[in-house]
Parts: structure tokens; C-alpha cells; sequence
């Protein structure tokens, strides 16, 4: 068994703690469907929002989805480079896992998108 990290990303439109929530949980849930696994597996989630996100903490939404209540989860601020991609959250899922580090199906969402189009080109062809 590994611990692995899973990366994913998404954007809010605005600075709205509904938005925020559910972006999040969209978010949570394409990562646990793509890689296949139970909160029981998790080690931890590191959440980072950019600086323009300050309406709610993302954590809220993981919280309060069922058997999620015990993940731990650590919310911060993402290093504020300008010129980066703006009402970003990001996530690193740390999971227990048998699965080889190629195996593993990182999640970028909306705008977010583009921070990685090496790794949603591949998440795309490895759906066909």
C-alpha cells in the first residue's frame, strides 16, 4: 500500500460561499469517482484557495458529506503570483492506495483547466 497524492483544481465565477461549496464538492466527487476509493482511504486533504476567494472555507463542503466527517483537512492560501489564474481552489487528496503513481487520475475543472493541459489530455484519451 502507497500514499499517493491526487491534484485537482476548479474555479468559482464569484466570491459567493454557495459557489465556493459547491465547486468544491464538484470538485471532491470527480476526483473520488475517477480514482475509486472510500474516505476511509484518505489520509488528508490540503485544500488552497487563491487570494480573491474569501467568502466561505471550501472545507465546509467536504465536512458535511457523508463519512467524510473524520478526513482531516487543512485549508490556506495559495502563493499569490501574478498573472495566475484567479477564483482558483485547489486540492491534494493524500489517499492509501495500491495503485501505481501512473494510475492515479488528477481532476482539472473550468478555468482551471488550463494550469495543467498535459494531465487533462491525458484524463481525456484514458476516458475513450
Amino acid at each position: 500500500m502507497f500514499c499517493r497524492g491526487i491534484r485537482g483544481a476548479t474555479t468559482v465565477e464569484h466570491n459567493e460561499a454557495e459557489e465556493i461549496l459547491t465547486a468544491t464538492g464538484e470538485l471532491l466527487h470527480a476526483i473520488v469517482e475517477a480514482n475509486d476509493f472510500r474516505p476511509e482511504d484518505i489520509c488528508s486533504v490540503f485544500i488552497t484557495v487563491t487570494e480573491d476567494i474569501t467568502a466561505t472555507f471550501p472545507a465546509r463542503a467536504i465536512r458535511t458529506m457523508v463519512g467524510w466527517e473524520l478526513v482531516p483537512l487543512m485549508c490556506s492560501l495559495e502563493v499569490p503570483v501574478e498573472n495566475s489564474l484567479p477564483k482558483c481552489i485547489r486540492l491534494m487528496v493524500q489517499v492509501n492506495t495500491t495503485k501505481s503513481q501512473s494510475e492515479i487520475n488528477h481532476i482539472y475543472l473550468k478555468e482551471a483547466k488550463a494550469l495543467r493541459p498535459d494531465i487533462v489530455k491525458l484524463t481525456n484519451e484514458a476516458a475513450r
